[in-house]
This record gives structure tokens, C-alpha cells and sequence, in this order.
């Protein structure tokens, strides 16, 4: 299939509580876990005035502290987004994330084929800030940053990749995928060429071990409309 079948219009259908608490993956006294549509941010700004952050009001649910970000995703990145329902469970969480105890995958769909099915991208990161903005860049001077991955399917010209972040760098996994294996995911503005395309990019699933003497809390969230046909040309059943 020619990559620009792949293209879809991107658009945020949440913008209210009753859109918010639909997609709530998983909750219980200590935390939630949502399935953040691609296109919404997590944070507002100046020029953001609908954002997660603004909308954890709604989720509540009669406890006495409003849910706050556990950790955060890309605006154009989908699926499991880990939230605190109070100070406790956010200081635990901030414990587990910053230990890379919690485990997160995502999926990906990405320009060209790396070489073999499987491996380890070692690679650090660096943040350029200029007048123009900031992107970050693979640099041996930057911090260290490591994202495993197998290939899980692929089609004319794309790749269907399961990846898991070992470190926690902004925009790492885009980073790794665009210089690390010389493959971008597709819909990528800034690692990739232009295509007019959503981000291909989505947090497929979590593993929390909240409790010590507990199995982890395990969620796995639904592709979004615009990566299905890209999945499915890749081996995707669905």
C-alpha cells in the first residue's frame, strides 16, 4: 500500500468531561490510567487551551484531591497515560517511574525496515534550544538513553514496531527510530520528512507494580483510528 493511503485527518474528538471519563483504561483509590487520544496535549499554554491537565477535575469521583500526571505524552502520541488520585500514590509513582520499574510499550509504524528483527538502540539524547524552538538530537555528550524493539510486521515500504523505552527521554523513542535505526515513524514533523500524516506513535500498554506483594497493574490500550490501516497492511489482526 503506497505510504499516502496511510494519511488520515487528525481530529481531537475529546473536548469535554464525558468524553474524558469514556476513556479511562483503569482505576482504583490510588490511580487512573487514560487512553489519551493523539492530538490532545497533556499540559496547556498560551496557545493550548484544551489539555488533560484542565480536564482531571472530572475525574474526581467524589475523592477529595483532583488526579494529577503521574509521568506525560507527546501531544500526537495516543494511548496509556498514568494519573495519582492523591499525594501518596504520586509520590510512589514518581519512585517507580524514576527507578524504570514501570514498564511501557509502545507501537509504532515507521518508514523503511531496520536491519534484523529485533535489537537495542544505545544512543543519548541532547536538547538544542534556539530562536526557532528545540528538537532533540543524538549526541555523545547527551544524556543517556537506551529503547529496545522488535519488529512485529511490516509492508511496501513501512514497518510495524513494538518498542520499550528503558530511559525516559523526551521524545526518545522518534529520536531512536529517525537516527538510531534510520527508519522515522510515519506522520513524524520534526524526525521525518513531511507528509501531512498524523503521528504514528502509540502507548500500547503499562505494567505498574503499584504494591510490592502484588502482580502489576496491567493496561493495554486500543490503536487510534488513524494507525489502523497502517497496522493492518503491516499483519495487524485487529
Amino acid at each position: 500500500m503506497p505510504l499516502a493511503m496511510y494519511s488520515s485527518l487528525l481530529h481531537v474528538e475529546m473536548c469535554g468531561d464525558d468524553d474524558l471519563r469514556s476513556r479511562i483504561l483503569y482505576q482504583d483509590a490510588n490511580l487512573l490510567i487514560l487512553d489519551k487520544p493523539a492530538g490532545l496535549a497533556v499540559h496547556g499554554g498560551p496557545r493550548t487551551t484544551v489539555h488533560v491537565e484542565g480536564l482531571l477535575p472530572a475525574l474526581s469521583a467524589g475523592y477529595r484531591q483532583v488526579p494529577r500526571l503521574a509521568h506525560r505524552l507527546d501531544r500526537d502520541t495516543s494511548g496509556c497515560l498514568v494519573l495519582a488520585r492523591h499525594d501518596k500514590a504520586l509520590s510512589r509513582l514518581g519512585r517507580l517511574f524514576g527507578a524504570g520499574r514501570i514498564e511501557k510499550t509502545y507501537w509504532a509504524v515507521v518508514r523503511g525496515a531496520p536491519d534484523g528483527e529485533s535489537g537495542r538502540i544505545d544512543l543519548p539524547l541532547h536538547k538544542l534550544v534556539d530562536r526557532n524552538g528545540w528538537r532533540v538530537v543524538a549526541a555523545s555528550r547527551g544524556r543517556a538513553a537506551v529503547t529496545e524493539w522488535v519488529r512485529r510486521g511490516g509492508a511496501d515500504g513501512v514497518t510495524w514496531l513494538e518498542l520499550r523505552p528503558r530511559t525516559g527521554r523526551t521524545h526518545q523513542i522518534r529520536v531512536h527510530c529517525a537516527s538510531g535505526l534510520g527508519c522515522p515513524i510515519l506522520g513524524d514533523p520534526v524526525y521525518g520528512p513531511p507528509s501531512g500524516m498524523p503521528l504514528h506513535l502509540h502507548a500500547r500498554a503499562i505494567a505498574v507494580p503499584y504494591w510490592a506483594d502484588r502482580p502489576p497493574i496491567i493496561v493495554v490500550a486500543p490503536p487510534p483510528p488513524h494507525m489502523e490501516a497502517a497496522l493492518r497492511a503491516c499483519g495487524w489482526a485487529g
